[in-house]
């Protein structure tokens, strides 16, 4: 290290061998001319590896906190206020419901959304259909689409696929508050009786079936709704 708070003269070749960390004069090491900025120096190192410690003592802590509630997934939520009882990725329900749930491709009040994986998605996407407005438009509540973990209730969905058979949509998007122009395969609507369209329906199934999602969960899906 270097130990210089002067101002180096031209032609001075001591001094300028001692700003660039060398001896000056062939004498003795520099570090022994400026114990001060030696003791600053030990200081800075000091403070430097505190605060990566606390850092460190932190991301160990936060990733715990951001799993459990923070972030609901959409497989999660879905589940919850459809009564469609499937697990794994979104892409997989739609194979998953084959021989056990009734399916199609007519949207329907309380059927699940089922969406491929595709660019940007790799998981897939299920959301829940909470109203029919019409043949080429619906309103869904679903999770995890505008922003990680957000839930977002009648968000407007249009059929945009060539024969009307709801085979690829545009979705509502809270960020940009638009439909956009991107569209997204969709592989079909999963059907169930007795749905839960509301998250009260699905407290009380809840109770019903025993625990599906946490209190916490319910907490945080009613404050972001």
């Amino acid at each position: 290290m270097s130990c210089w708070a002067g101002t180096v003269h031209p032609g001075d070749a001591s001094v300028q061998r001692a700003a660039l960390g060398g001896e000056p004069g062939g004498g003795q090491g520099h570090s022994q001319q400026c114990p001060s900025t030696n003791r600053g120096f030990i200081v800075v190192r000091f403070v430097r590896f505190f605060a990566a410690a606390v850092m460190a003592i932190s991301a160990l802590s936060t990733p715990a906190l951001a799993q459990s509630s923070r972030f609901l997934q959409c497989v999660t939520y879905a589940r919850a206020v459809s009564g469609v009882e499937l697990r794994g990725n979104a892409y997989s329900w739609w194979d998953q419901a084959e021989g056990r749930y009734e399916r199609g491709n007519t949207p329907r009040v309380g059927a699940v959304m089922a969406m491929p994986s595709f660019a940007g998605m790799r998981n897939g996407h299920v959301a829940m259909v909470s109203k029919v407005v019409n043949d080429r438009e619906v309103l869904i509540d679903h999770a995890n689409w505008s922003r990680p973990g957000m839930v977002e209730r009648h968000v407007r969905v249009l059929d945009v696929s060539a024969a009307g058979d709801w085979s690829r949509v545009r979705v509502w998007h809270a960020g940009s508050r638009d439909l956009g122009i991107t569209s997204y395969p969709v592989s079909g609507f999963i059907y169930t009786r007795g749905v839960a369209s509301t998250f009260a329906d699905a407290e009380k199934a809840q109770a019903e079936r025993g625990a599906l999602l946490s209190d916490e969960i319910f907490s945080l899906a009613a404050l972001e709704g």
